[in-house]
């Protein structure tokens, strides 16, 4: 993949000497900066959110926003040094990558994902790297099958580096575990595109990001607020003054996730604000029966939503990544995921190897619940 003209027309943007761009990668895997008219001062980036909640927003990101979460990022980080880019390019942790090493002044290596994400591309990619100070960001799918590789040059080259910073979705207490018992280290992130991507790392909000937790209508919503939040939605005024509120001379972003900040500071995230299932009048947590799934045997991932359900009103069903997945194996998990949740235990499952994943490594709830709603129906 060239990205020497992607650089360029960024490097302008940032620098104020060129249009605001979104990058967007074609068909044939040629990704192009095209120039957008944002109608935003300072504009240097369009980035697209995921779509995993809905359709895709077209961020507006400023010069300001990108220095600030670049310049926190190398300090909580504690160093600048060499990118390796194994994320989707036109999504905010891919163009993060770019943007830090423009402003590190160092080159980013590109990993082939022309078949896709593989741990055989990602080490011969990280092998590639000249720097001594070394960085990536993965999602927790990418990071598993790395850990599942049986070979030991993989570990090596993730051993190397300083930092691997991980998110896009929740990683498992069972995976951190994992990666730390292998001396990797790993930093979770947590943010989104109107963030400039992660801006709480390990639960600590980056130097100039702020924390709290909404009250009244935005009871339990985690709000994220400080220099990296971004100018708003591309023509799209209504959701932009639904996301984003000024206080103070403080910008902050609503995101959809509940949360609490312990005493020391540090931000849980307990689960999406939408995520409460009402099935035949009595509350579910998604995200609780998720965390139950995850912790049985042979599960490696699970996804929780409710669907539409004649008697109940809504009916808990489940998409289970499971090691194993054969009918025989699944008797067994019937009668174990009842023992663990009783009356919560989803009734509708689909189980496969993986969760359906969208390009940047988030979960595709949306394409999960449709499949989910359509299972439950034919029963």
């Amino acid at each position: 993949m060239d990205i020497d003209p992607v650089l360029k027309a960024l490097a302008a943007a940032l620098h104020g000497e060129g249009p605001a761009v979104e990058i967007v990668v074609h068909e044939d895997g040629r990704p192009e900066a095209v120039p957008v008219e944002t109608g935003v001062e300072e504009a240097a980036v369009v980035v697209r959110t995921s779509g995993s909640t809905g359709t895709p927003k077209a961020t507006v990101l400023t010069v300001d926003a990108l220095a600030a979460s670049s310049v926190a990022t190398a300090m909580a980080l504690r160093g600048e040094g060499q990118w390796l880019l194994a994320l989707p390019l036109q999504y905010v942790a891919g163009v993060q990558v770019l943007v830090r090493s423009l402003y590190a002044g160092t080159r980013p290596w590109v990993m082939d994902q022309s078949n896709g994400f593989t741990p055989e591309a990602f080490t011969a990619a990280a092998g590639e790297l000249t720097d001594k100070i070394r960085f990536t960001s993965l999602v927790p799918t990418q990071l598993q099958r790395l850990l599942d590789s049986p070979a030991p040059e993989t570990l090596a080259v993730l051993r190397r580096f300083n930092a691997i910073l991980l998110g896009g979705a929740p990683a498992s207490a069972e995976l951190l575990a994992a990666a730390h018992a292998e001396g990797l280290k790993v930093v979770t992130t947590y943010g989104s595109a109107e963030t400039s991507g992660g801006c709480v790392y390990d639960g600590e909000p980056l130097d100039g990001v702020e924390i709290r937790i909404g009250e009244g209508e935005l009871e339990g919503r985690i709000l994220l607020g400080g220099d990296t939040v971004a100018a708003g939605y591309l023509d799209a005024p209504r959701a932009t003054k639904a996301a984003f509120l000024e206080e103070d001379g403080v910008r902050w972003f609503v995101t959809g996730d509940l949360g609490e900040i312990a005493g020391d500071g540090k931000l849980t995230v307990l689960g999406r604000a939408d995520d409460v299932i009402i099935s035949g009048g009595v509350k579910a947590s998604a995200g609780y029966i998720q965390s139950k799934l995850e912790e049985l045997d042979g599960v490696t991932a699970a996804f929780v939503a409710g669907v539409p359900s004649r008697e109940w009103g809504q009916a808990v069903a489940a998409y289970v990544a499971m090691s194993d997945p054969s009918p025989e194996v699944l008797k067994g998990f019937t009668a174990r995921r009842e023992a663990a949740l009783g009356v919560l235990a989803p009734k509708t499952v689909v189980a496969r190897k993986e969760l359906l994943m969208l390009p940047n490594g988030k979960p595709d709830r949306l394409a999960m619940i449709e499949q989910l709603s359509a299972v439950h129906q034919g029963q």
